[in-house]
């Protein structure tokens, strides 16, 4: 399937979710399944203090982390999209799962203010090229969009 294609089934998928539990739940699943090579996908919300974990497909998570901690923290809080090529030699690395090798993670605004972040991990080196990454931020968009409305 193509990214268009993928995009098209995510939304159908998102705009069909009758609450925010639900759209995000529903959202790290369709990613899981969507994406080889991939050991955990969920989301941490941010609570106007730390980022929580929310839904999410893997193993058990980190439960809170705080803004600059870690890929997570460090992308909420410069409010840009990061990408670990691979997490044994990034410095602020936070280890929940000790076979993940590369991260992504993608901030989320709502209203211009930071809702969370959405963060795939890979047990693969260098998992995630520009056009996954790509993916994952228009899939955010799709997600702001629908919880916006």
């Amino acid at each position: 399937m193509k990214k268009h294609e993928i995009l098209e089934t995510a939304q159908a998928l998102l705009e069909s979710q009758p609450n925010q539990l639900a759209l995000l739940s529903n959202a790290s699943a369709f990613i899981h399944e969507t994406f080889d090579r991939i050991n955990w996908v969920g989301f941490y919300l941010f609570d106007s203090k730390v980022l929580t974990v929310g839904p999410f497909q893997g193993k058990v998570a980190c439960s809170v982390i705080p803004l600059g901690k870690g890929v997570c923290g460090e992308a909420a809080q410069t409010h840009k999209t990061m990408v670990v090529k691979d997490v044994h030699h990034h410095p602020n690395h936070i280890a929940c799962d000790a076979n993940s090798r590369s991260e992504v993670v993608v901030p989320i605004f709502i209203k211009g203010k930071l809702f969370g972040v959405l963060d795939v991990d890979s047990p693969v080196e260098n998992r995630f090229d520009p056009e996954i990454v790509s993916f994952f931020e228009q899939f955010v968009d799709l997600l702001v969009k629908t919880i916006d409305k």
